[in-house]
């Protein structure tokens, strides 16, 4: 098979078809899918999201993803490249049908506001199970852990994952984004703005700005927190709330001296194009703008926190 038929295959089979197509199918979580994000169930518990606009996929109780042809991989186990090609042409040109999913038993706590179920949960404290995850697992550094836990922006949330608060323009919980050791998602209910640290409407000269909180906090952990900065995360995929909060923080900073947005996004095809909208939205108030590209390739900045020796204390910039 030619290079340019696996690109053709990758742009026009949507991974929701195959979803949709593969017995027993998949049906599509309406509740907690977003136009960017969307979410599939079959069985009991199995889970995947859709993403990219169809050209991605990944699994948020573990690390897989991938495209169009590893999902097929996944759902088939055993079948060889050529067997996925000719699965793969079958499905080509087709649209998902976007079959919803039944849910039975839904817990009640999904029905409370987001702020609710943030309230009922406990800061991070040493040696919590969200504490040793952030610093065993994604390596974070006590004093990044405390800072964040201090200004309300980070939360204990159950077996071991940690919530990060996402803060609208009044103040007030808007949404939560949380990962754990198992667990990659968010609460239902919310509506995405902007993870900050620190959280509170002073303004700050420098935005480091990237997808996940996670990341936000490695920046800010190989930066011994810099002064001046605001920390920030958008939770993947940019929405209006997220472009409102953007806009109004930029407006202000674009009065202050030496201001400045620092795109911090993955080192990947979606994150170079998320780092144009931080640009561009950034040109527009016209705050200058720079890119903090994480220096491993197909990696995100905790990765680069993360990596054994060549990348500690290194100045991104």
């Amino acid at each position: 098979m030619s290079d340019r038929e696996i690109e053709d295959l990758r742009d026009k089979v949507h991974c929701a078809v195959v979803l949709e197509r593969t017995p027993p199918p998949w049906k599509l979580d309406r509740k907690e899918s977003t136009k960017l994000s969307l979410k599939y169930r079959r069985g009991k518990g199995e889970i995947l999201i859709v993403s990219h606009g169809g050209r991605g996929w990944w699994d948020p109780t573990s690390d897989a993803k991938g495209d169009v042809f590893s999902l097929v991989q996944r759902l088939e186990a055993g079948i060889n490249f050529g067997h996925v090609r000719k699965r793969l042409r079958e499905f080509a040109g087709l649209s998902p049908s976007f079959p919803i999913a039944e849910r039975a038993g839904r817990h009640k706590a999904s029905d409370r506001p987001v702020a609710e179920r943030w309230a009922d949960r406990k800061p991070a404290w040493p040696g919590s199970p969200t504490w040793r995850y952030l610093a065993r697992k994604r390596f974070l550094p006590s004093v990044i852990i405390e800072a964040a836990s201090a200004a309300g922006v980070l939360r204990e949330g159950p077996a071991g994952s940690a919530w990060f608060a996402h803060f609208n323009e009044v103040g007030s919980i808007s949404h939560v984004d949380i990962r754990g050791p198992t667990y990659k998602g968010s609460l239902t209910g919310g509506a995405k703005s902007l993870f900050r640290l620190p959280p509170s409407p002073q303004s700050f000269p420098r935005l480091v700005l990237a997808e996940a909180a996670i990341d936000a906090l490695s920046v800010a952990a190989l930066e011994d927190l810099h002064p001046n900065t605001i920390y920030a995360a958008t939770g993947g995929g940019i929405g209006p709330g997220t472009i409102s909060e953007l806009e109004a923080l930029l407006a202000q900073m674009a009065v202050l001296p030496g201001a400045v947005l620092c795109s911090a996004t993955d080192a990947n095809g979606p994150g170079d194009r998320f780092a144009e909208q931080h640009r561009t939205l950034a040109e527009k108030f016209d705050v200058p703008f720079e890119r903090l590209r994480p220096p491993i390739e197909g990696g995100d900045w905790n990765d680069v926190l993360r990596a054994p020796g060549e990348y500690l204390g290194l100045d991104p910039w």
